[in-house]
């Protein structure tokens, strides 16, 4: 070992670094990238599931005010008048 160089040594240490695993930046990386999609996928299943199953919301009953107003724009005259 006295006669390798500093960079030869350094060469064997990345050598053996690579052939231990994964690298731990991918590891993250690939958790990080299955936890969005995890999510993502989740927000689709339940907005399809809410789609099917929930009623139709309620429209909110329109005042006879607003009613009176959308008929004199449209020309049409309102009852009782």
């Amino acid at each position: 070992m006295a006669d390798e160089s500093k960079f030869e040594q350094m060469g064997n240490v990345m050598k053996d670094a690579e052939a231990k695993g994964f690298n731990p930046g991918l590891i993250v990386l690939l958790v990080v990238v299955g936890l969005v999609l995890f999510f993502l996928v989740g927000n689709y299943a339940l907005y399809v599931y809410a789609q099917k199953n929930l009623p139709p919301r309620k429209k909110k009953p329109v005042s006879k005010k607003k009613m009176k107003r959308e008929k004199l724009k449209q020309g049409v005259s309102a009852p009782g008048e």
